[in-house]
């Protein structure tokens, strides 16, 4: 059975529209989007889910408020998980949290 997963990365300069690939594997089907903060991360989130994904991956741009709002956002209708660094090196060391609020 194929499994139908995403990840989600958030970076400055990035159209969510545009900045979406699929990796289809025998066994994976991987969804990779770019968002450029939660607000848009909540609307790619809701897509995938619509499209049939089971679990989303979110890079370690995202902190602990961002995972929440994602979670919350799916409704429990996808498993939300993360990569995770307390401060991430590719924003200065701050956290999705505090660039995005």
């Amino acid at each position: 059975m194929k499994v139908n997963v995403a990840f989600i990365f958030v970076a400055p300069e990035v159209d969510y529209k545009v900045h979406r690939t699929v990796l289809d594997t025998p066994v994976v089907s991987l969804t990779v989007a770019g968002v450029q903060n939660y607000d848009e991360a909540e609307i790619v989130a809701k897509e995938l889910v619509e499209e049939g994904v089971s679990a989303i991956e979110l890079c370690a741009g995202f902190g602990n408020e961002g995972i929440a709002r994602i979670s919350k956002a799916v409704k429990g209708k996808a498993s939300v998980g993360a990569v995770k660094f307390d401060h991430n090196p590719g924003f200065d060391f701050k956290s999705g949290d505090e660039l995005f609020q």
